[in-house]
């Protein structure tokens, strides 16, 4: 099998290549510079003559906010970009498994989410991402939707989380979001199964088990950090004005496939690796 792997450098993609290479197969992880996705012909072309068995496909414009003032530019990136992408590996016999988003929700609802829900977004950046997963799922792939990454690459809210905990007395986070911290290694891992396995195509959810809050999140990494907890202060979502709504609720449902591991045991397994790493430690 012959992997390709689009949006290098980004937090996902990096786990994703370190788990296909355990696979012993041919591996190509290529950025912007190296394959412009918006490109409708050189996507084309370049999927022809490399001929891979799966995409996984993890690049995407993921600016929340500026998508709000740059929707057209999101959705050349999040929408018409899966478009050419889809289209050229359902030409070449190839398999496109799409990672996509929770904000595909207006997230009023009070349960978990199933794959099969309504849905609605309520910004710009949700409006975009759920083009990508019709321009996939039209040409007969995988969408998985997954929501609050962390990793050992990249910025994410664990990162920021350690840093101001050395930078400040208290925190103040947001406690009406709710939602699934999710590892990227452990979506890595579960894009890669997915790929191997004979699941059928359509949409299915790639977060951890469980739910929190962004509030409950901070202060499990504040334990973790050998910090007192109670230096994380609860506020409400309007504290902290953004030019993008989020979701209340971004708790997705796992009901097509099994679901990643509890949140907090993801993390406190992903802690020894996350914490020793120079972009995350405070050291």
């Amino acid at each position: 099998m012959r992997w390709l792997i689009t949006g290098a450098g980004g937090m996902l993609a990096a786990d994703v290549l370190d788990r296909t290479a355990l696979t012993g197969e041919p591996v190509l992880a290529l950025g912007r510079s190296e394959l412009d996705l918006c490109d409708k012909r050189a996507v084309r072309d370049f999927v022809s003559a490399y001929r891979p068995r799966v995409v996984i496909n993890c690049a995407g414009w993921t600016r929340v906010d500026d998508a709000e003032t740059h929707e057209a530019e999101a959705l050349a990136v999040n929408g018409h970009a899966v478009h050419w992408l889809a289209e050229a590996c359902e030409l070449a016999g190839a398999r496109l498994v799409h990672v996509s988003t929770d904000y595909v929700f207006d997230g009023a609802g009070g349960v978990a989410y199933p794959e099969d829900a309504p849905t609605g977004p309520v910004n710009a950046y949700g409006r975009t991402k759920l083009a990508g997963e019709r321009a996939a799922l039209e040409h007969g792939h995988y969408v998985v939707r997954t929501a609050w990454l962390y990793g050992a690459h990249g910025a994410n809210f664990l990162r920021t989380m350690i840093r101001l905990a050395g930078e400040r007395p208290t925190l103040d986070v947001v406690d009406d979001q709710r939602g699934q911290p999710t590892w990227t290694a452990d979506l890595a891992d579960f894009l890669v199964r997915l790929a191997q396995s004979d699941l059928r195509p359509g949409v299915y959810h790639g977060t951890s088990a469980g739910e929190t809050t962004w509030c409950g999140f901070a202060k499990e990494i504040f334990t973790l950090l050998g910090e007192d907890p109670g230096r994380v202060r609860p506020v409400p979502t309007s504290a902290f004005p953004r030019p993008a709504r989020r979701p209340a609720n971004s708790v997705l449902a796992h009901t097509r496939w099994e679901p990643i591991r509890h949140w907090r045991t993801a993390l406190h397994a992903a802690w020894p690796i996350l914490n020793r790493s120079p972009q995350c430690s405070v050291a």
